[in-house]
């Protein structure tokens, strides 16, 4: 068919379309209850016969930015923040937003260059690998709008003709720009709160609960002035303050300083997967062996290392050389160091040593792993260690930082306590929890009291694939390293 016959006849029906809505209007006069805008977009593929199967040219027209699959196994990502806003021009590569998913942060990048249309999730909300994140005006002159002028709001017959109308973008404007959780929206909604009427204090003025909460205290004098209640749960102040109907022989004034309101968490990030990883490791039958160790060596080992350091940004601790020695008490007891395959049944002996090391941070609980400890120093172990603490802190840590490991400690006896019982991080077969250091008298072979600096240290096994005896053999030779740390002079190449 001709181009130029097609462009007669699309442009004949748009006269026909203009024709039926002004008819409709003048017959329907409920039509003009609200304000809407009515609009097509005619791509400019479509009246090319180059014309691609989506109807969008590549770099043409409004484009979305969907979240892509950021790791193997990711579903969804919690959205963090925005790096743009409405109307802002940005370039290709440029950063757009920053999503964390079960296991890392990252940051999601434009491939276009444009200007941004409408940004569709707030940070809080959770977003599904593939749907759009944001909308991108790429090149507007691929694209031809025939307006159809204002029209008074749309009444049944409009819905019929098969007309898409969507609300102003001058009416929503304000609503959108207001920073909520959808939490927070609905608790205004269900107040009869306007958030605009709110002042934010959260980051970018971001309207949080408490500042819902806070509004509505001040709304007190109003409601005070009633003298009389009778049903006070099916009114609105009474609902904004959660209060219970008062007993109204008891004449008792309840006042806004006297409630105390519940706080809801979202579980986002590392939270959700903690709450993933211990639902599963729960159903695991978990083996534990608690052992004593005298460190009094490897406080005196940590003193001399501090001394002998010149790179004054390295701080030692006794961390590193626990993980160093425990590498090499894997490699005479590799079940330890293992992944249980339980769809197969197969037990794979892992020839890397992937050591995690579980880190308590604001955004909840992470184990990043330190990767080959059995090729690396303990100085490049004490370095690498900072890196990841660091990165945990500031939650940036990368998805390889938090994936491949192979066995897990926790220095819980960093915070406090001397014992506990850690469950396992899936699919690793074994864990490893340290207790504090402690000062304690201890005899002698020749019933001398003397002090030593003990450390307790509880093992915890999958009971599915590994025994109580080679849990024992393992820890014996791990203490024995420990104790004695020239021992590991035999073994260093």
């Amino acid at each position: 068919m001709p181009e130029d016959f097609r462009v007669s006849k699309f442009s004949a029906k748009c006269r026909e379309l203009s024709q039926n809505l002004d008819s409709l209007m003048r017959r329907e006069p409920s039509f003009a209850r609200g304000k809407f805008e009515c609009s097509y977009a005619i791509q400019k593929s479509f009246l090319s016969s180059q014309a691609h199967g989506n109807g969008m040219e590549p770099g043409g027209g409004i484009v979305g930015v969907p979240l892509a699959q950021t790791g193997e196994g990711i579903a969804e990502c919690e959205l963090l923040k925005w790096f743009v806003q409405e109307g802002d021009r940005v370039d290709e590569f440029q950063p757009l937003c920053e999503v964390q998913s079960d296991k890392a942060t990252i940051e999601i990048t434009s491939r276009y260059q444009g200007k941004v249309s409408r940004v569709k999730f707030t940070p809080g909300d959770i977003v599904k690998v593939g749907e759009t994140l944001v909308d991108l005006i790429v090149d507007e002159k691929h694209e031809t709008v025939v307006s159809l002028g204002h029209i008074q709001g749309p009444s049944t017959e409009s819905q019929e003709s098969g007309l898409h109308c969507r609300e102003s973008p001058n009416s929503i404007e304000n609503r959108e720009k207001v920073l909520a959780t959808p939490a927070v929206r609905q608790m205004a909604k269900e107040y009869g709160i306007n958030l605009e009427d709110i002042p934010g204090t959260g980051k970018d003025g971001r309207v949080l609960k408490e500042d819902v909460l806070k509004y509505v205290t001040k709304q007190e004098s109003v409601w005070n002035n009633f003298s009389h209640i009778s049903h006070p749960s099916q009114t609105s102040e009474a609902k904004v303050m959660n209060l219970k109907p008062a007993d109204e022989s008891s004449n008792q004034h309840i006042t806004a300083h006297q409630v105390y309101e519940d706080k809801t968490i979202l579980l986002r990030g590392f939270q959700r997967t903690m709450v993933k990883t211990m639902n599963m490791a729960a159903k695991v039958p978990h083996f534990h062996y608690l052992e004593e160790i005298n460190v009094d060596s490897l406080v005196e080992l940590k003193k001399s290392f501090q001394g002998a350091t010149a790179d004054q940004g390295v701080k030692h601790t006794y961390m590193p050389f626990l993980i160093k020695s425990l590498s090499f008490a894997l490699m005479d007891h590799p079940s330890m160091n293992s992944i249980y395959n339980e769809e197969a049944y197969e037990l794979v002996y892992k020839g890397s040593h992937n050591i995690g090391v579980a880190m308590a941070t604001p955004h909840g609980l992470v184990v990043p792993n330190i990767k080959n400890v059995q090729s690396l120093s303990i100085l490049e172990i004490t370095k690498e260690l900072q890196r990841l603490i660091q990165g945990a802190s500031n939650n940036r840590l990368s998805s390889d930082d938090v994936s491949g490991g192979t066995i897990t400690v926790s220095n819980f006896g960093a915070i406090g306590g001397k014992f506990g019982s850690p469950l396992l991080n899936l699919p690793e077969v074994s864990i490893i929890a340290i207790g504090r250091i402690q000062k304690l008298p201890r005899f002698s072979k020749d019933g001398t009291v003397y002090p030593a600096s003990l450390m307790n240290v509880i093992v915890g096994a999958d009971h599915r694939v590994i025994d109580g005896a080679a849990v024992a053999k393992f820890c014996n030779k791990w203490k024995l390293l420990i104790e004695n740390p020239e021992h590991l002079l035999l073994h260093l190449r």
